[in-house]
């Protein structure tokens, strides 16, 4: 699913339907947490698709990719088995992370998806790292961090963007601005509300991209990636997006009014694309019905996998806690 050069065309029905496989992805998740069958918070990202999706598509196999955790679909987009991420959701030990991780920490060093964060801004100096030593090796690969806007009230988001700049690492610093840090409106929360003009006062590319149009953000992506790859410097979007549920399944969203939700649901970003699609003679009802029915079988093999998995063993449940000595 990854590894289209930043140059070439997209692949356009390919990126709608991971689109549709996340927008599934997500919805059964939030069925199988209200079943009590998926435990602790759980974070969806329906609404943000095109941002995953679009941006991923143009890495290479070799970088790497710092989630946050919202990371359901920066897994499924860079190639992570939903059945072995919906084992995780539920903890069994065929999950990504071996069932321990669950929602946040999903994990698979192969595809160098180096996991999800609870933490709002850690993700960021961890990226920083990863890149360093991406340049230190020298490389070609490059690392991808994902973060939300609240993300840009942390110290740490300041101090890893003054590095990555400052030694001239390969970076590709992606802003979800979906505003709102939880349940606090971006203007309440940062005097400057302008994130990539924010980010361009640290001396690298950044650029404000609409978030809902999945070809705007690879290309705003494929260019910001080139971009690094010729100059081993990095390069920051912010991505306009919404979340079209609330922060978390706890979250009771009081503070914000339906109108507003119904303004941003009418740029659905599947929607859009699949209108888009239509237009350009690339799909119609049978291939729309199709990509759906593809989604939905996807998701329900991934339910059957997790299903079938086991629970880790009582005697490993010290494994990774404590040093044998």
């Amino acid at each position: 699913m990854t590894g289209t050069p930043p140059s070439g065309a997209p692949d356009v029905l390919a990126l709608h339907r991971r689109m549709l496989l996340i927008r599934r992805f997500e919805e059964a998740c939030a069925e199988l947490y209200a079943a009590e069958r998926i435990r602790g918070f759980l974070h969806l990202y329906v609404g943000e698709e095109a941002v995953a999706v679009g941006a991923l598509d143009v890495l290479d196999p070799g970088d790497s990719v710092v989630a946050t955790y919202r990371e359901h679909a920066h897994a499924i987009a860079r190639g992570l088995e939903p059945g072995a991420i919906m084992a995780e959701m539920i903890g069994r030990a065929e999950g990504c992370s071996g069932g321990r991780g669950g929602s946040m920490h999903l994990f698979d060093r192969a595809r160098g998806f180096l996991g999800g964060n609870a933490i709002v801004g850690a993700g960021l100096p961890n990226a920083v790292g990863v890149a360093l030593a991406q340049s230190m090796r020298e490389e070609r690969a490059l690392t991808a961090c994902f973060f939300g806007d609240g993300a840009v009230a942390e110290g740490a988001f300041h101090e890893s963007l003054n590095l990555a700049a400052l030694w001239s690492l390969p970076v590709l610093f992606v802003c979800e601005n979906n505003g709102y840090a939880m349940g606090t409106a971006i203007d309440r929360a940062l005097a400057q509300t302008d994130l990539a003009m924010l980010a361009s006062r640290y001396g690298m590319p950044a650029q404000k991209v609409d978030g809902m149009d999945v070809r705007a953000v690879r290309a705003a992506s494929a260019a910001a990636v080139d971009g690094i790859r010729a100059d081993g410097g990095p390069a920051f979007l912010e991505c306009v997006t919404y979340r079209f549920r609330a922060h978390s399944m706890y979250d009771p969203e009081r503070y914000r009014d339906r109108a507003e939700v119904d303004r941003w649901r009418a740029r659905d970003p599947v929607l859009l694309h699949e209108r888009r699609l239509r237009e350009e003679g690339l799909l119609d009802d049978a291939g729309a019905g199709a990509l759906a029915a593809e989604a939905e079988q996807a998701v329900a093999a991934a339910i059957a996998f997790a299903d079938a998995g086991t629970l880790e063993p009582v005697a490993d449940l010290y494994r990774h806690v404590y040093e044998e000595r």
